[in-house]
């Protein structure tokens, strides 16, 4: 007869886990090669919130909680982001199952209300922890990459026409990006229409010109701009307004697609934007969904309802950045391509071997996890802070603070 244990299934588990032992925060500020301007922000660096989760066999996940312009976006922002990992995430997180990710996950959402940024932090480091436990890329521990390379947007964002055309001309010669996106908003409509017809004719058939508004054009000023974008050759236009009503009632009326981004904050919106049609096409992002899985849920939804997906981003560095690429690698089709260029708008290099990108793509990395590895020298140098550290001792969890700067 087969000996069994006499112990319960789940306290066999229990000692058998890897569990979470040690939760790591910390702040880095990089600069970008040039002012970044939305139409909420202007940007003239990024502040990186990047989290680390110690496990019990010793292996480390990295993740990344980024926003545009601080609070200018939304209602996370990196320090916010420190603070509520340090004070109520790792708490319940001490102690348990590093392998139960979903599991985990699920305790979190039950206990802790929005952070949606800061959930999708902490998600992606124990998937890079997992990964590297059990030798397998992200992406295949969310089911399996479909691509190993992703087409990746540049964003133009000067907010001078000839600049502008200049920069895109660079990326075309070098292979970098033949997709570009104008972030308008800030001008007259007329004359932002008139800047992206002008970039668009500098361009021609060599580019695809799509233009991003961040809410910024009333539903009147959208009846105006988007034929004339249209007119002018510009094939997409992302969140023109800020209501999904107004979205709904403007789709559709010309023949320029209409994009969610803003509006479209997990798999409730993502439902709610698709009962709606308000959209043509979804920016999908994994911080604004909520997190890996999340993101996965909304391309589920829009996939059910025939829209189109774009992998969006929200600026990260090199960490949230390729957390992303594995999610959109699992997407079955990503039409309108993706924005990952979050890297290449920082002036330093945190990671030992930097992203690749080539011939218009991002390439996945093949390794365990992420298949990253941060520069440590690097990362210290940029570092705004010590860290805070929550240790996990026996039962008893204990949260110290390190009060310093570097």
């Amino acid at each position: 007869m087969q000996h069994t244990s006499s112990l319960p299934l789940q306290t066999t588990l229990a000692v058998d886990a890897v569990t979470v032992v040690r939760v790591e925060t910390f702040l880095v500020d990089l600069p970008t090669i040039r002012p970044h301007k939305l139409s909420m922000a202007v940007m003239n660096g990024q502040t990186l919130m990047l989290v680390r989760v110690h496990c019990s066999d010793g292996t480390v996940g990295v993740g990344e909680g980024t926003t545009i312009g601080g609070l200018a976006y939304g209602g996370e922002s990196p320090e916010g982001m420190k603070l509520a990992i340090d004070t109520y995430f790792a708490p319940l997180m001490l102690g348990a199952n590093a392998n139960r990710v979903s599991a985990l996950m699920t305790l979190l959402g039950t206990a802790i209300r929005e952070n949606r940024f800061a959930k999708c932090a902490v998600e992606t480091a124990l998937f890079d922890a997992l990964g590297h436990r059990v030798g397998l890329p992200v992406s295949e521990l969310l089911g399996g990459r479909l691509h190993d390379r992703l087409p990746v947007a540049w964003t133009l964002a000067s907010g001078d026409t000839a600049k502008d055309i200049d920069e895109a001309q660079q990326m075309l010669a070098i292979r970098r990006h033949q997709i570009f996106k104008l972030k308008i908003g800030r001008k007259p409509v007329r004359e932002d229409v008139a800047h992206v017809a002008e970039i668009k004719k500098a361009l021609g058939d060599k580019a695809s010109v799509r233009v991003d508004v961040n809410m910024a054009w009333s539903e009147l000023e959208a009846g105006y701009g988007l034929p004339a974008l249209a007119d002018a050759g510009c094939e997409l236009a992302e969140q023109p307004v800020a209501y999904p009503e107004a979205m709904a009632r403007l789709r559709g009326r010309y023949p320029i697609a209409i994009m969610a981004d803003e509006s479209l904050m997990g798999p409730v919106t993502a439902f709610e934007l698709a009962k709606s049609s308000s959209a043509d096409v979804f920016a999908i992002k994994t911080e604004q969904s909520g997190g890996l899985q999340a993101a996965q849920h909304v391309a589920a939804i829009a996939d059910a309802a025939q829209i189109a997906l774009y992998g969006g981003t929200m600026l990260e560095g090199a960490v949230g950045s390729i957390a992303s690429a594995h999610v959109f690698s699992t997407f079955r089709e990503l039409r309108w391509g993706t924005e990952l260029f979050g890297p290449l708008l920082l002036t330093e290099e945190i990671l030992t071997q930097p992203l690749v990108y080539r011939d218009f793509h991002l390439e996945l990395p093949s390794g365990p996890g992420l298949g990253i590895a941060l520069d440590e020298d690097r990362v210290k140098h940029f570092r705004r802070d010590r860290p805070r550290v929550s240790v996990s001792s026996g039962l008893n969890p204990i949260v110290s603070t390190a009060a310093s700067p570097v």
